[in-house]
């Protein structure tokens, strides 16, 4: 198969092109046992009905190539399609590159990044054929079955959200996905983690999903960081304020801030 120096190959396309055959690559040994094929120095000029030569559209006729000599350490410069080789099929099997025509429209691709989250293989009847595999049609007679793989890969969708929804400080969860509804941080002193609990509890009892940091001897700043690192939507810190019943909400989208009463908190977490 012949392919401009500077494309790379799709082996997804080749074996979707070739399919049902198995595609692979020609090894040492396969070399070995083809003494005409010099490896590394393979040019389409000279092979006659030695192979079937396949090439990318654009080698087309007229062009001109810099290829194998088909001799140990040698090339050829101004090798043209139609004049010193023919190609029996051409196929696209080429990995895309930006400004490359669109097969419907022709105009120039542009490339954007995206996120693989699933796949659909086209199967056909490549392992039904294998196997004969047959079910009853509608006409009562057998019918050999047409195969496709269709999945979703559940971490891989948690990829794409962490991906999608972050910022500098960590994971920023939609609360359709998030893991908990509400972070409750116990700043550290005993009444402050007194209360976070005593939230916490109530919270849960409405059926509100909690996470609950009171871990001991761990300073508010990283209880903060780690809070805005795991990305709950609301965070609720019981803080220098909880001797007067008064908490900190936190949106994590946002970032806005509000002091509450604890009965204004759990009235706003569990409306």
């Amino acid at each position: 198969m012949g392919v401009p120096g500077d494309r790379e190959v799709d082996m997804d396309k080749v074996e979707a092109h070739f399919a049902p055959a198995t595609v692979e690559l020609v090894t040492e040994a396969d070399f070995a046992t083809r003494p005409d094929l010099v490896r590394g120095y393979v040019g389409p000029q000279g092979l006659g009905d030695k192979l079937k030569y396949i090439a990318d559209p654009r080698v087309a006729p007229g062009t001109a190539w810099i290829t194998g000599a088909n001799k140990p350490h040698t090339h050829a410069k101004n090798v043209v399609a139609g004049r010193d080789f023919e190609v029996d099929a051409y196929v696209d099997v080429v990995v895309v590159q930006e400004g490359d025509p669109c097969p419907n429209c022709g105009a120039g691709l542009k490339l954007d990044r995206a996120i693989e989250i699933g796949h659909i293989f086209q199967l056909g009847r490549k392992y039904t054929d294998a196997l004969k595999l047959d079910v009853l049609g509608q006409n009562g007679k057998p019918v050999r079955v047409t195969m496709g793989s269709y999945g979703i890969g559940v971490s891989r969708a948690v990829a794409a959200l962490a991906e999608q929804h972050a910022d500098d400080k960590g994971l920023v969860w939609a609360k359709e996905v998030a893991p908990a509804d509400v972070h409750v941080v116990a700043a550290g002193k005993a009444l402050q983690t007194e209360l976070a609990l005593d939230i916490s509890q109530k919270l849960a009892a409405a059926g509100v999903r909690v996470l609950v940091d009171d871990r001991a001897g761990v300073s508010p700043g990283v209880k903060f960081t780690d809070a805005e690192l795991i990305g709950v939507p609301q965070i609720l810190v019981a803080g220098r304020r909880s001797g007067e019943g008064v908490v900190e909400l936190k949106d994590r989208k946002t970032g806005e801030r509000e002091e509450l009463t604890v009965e204004e908190a759990l009235t706003r977490l569990t409306s």
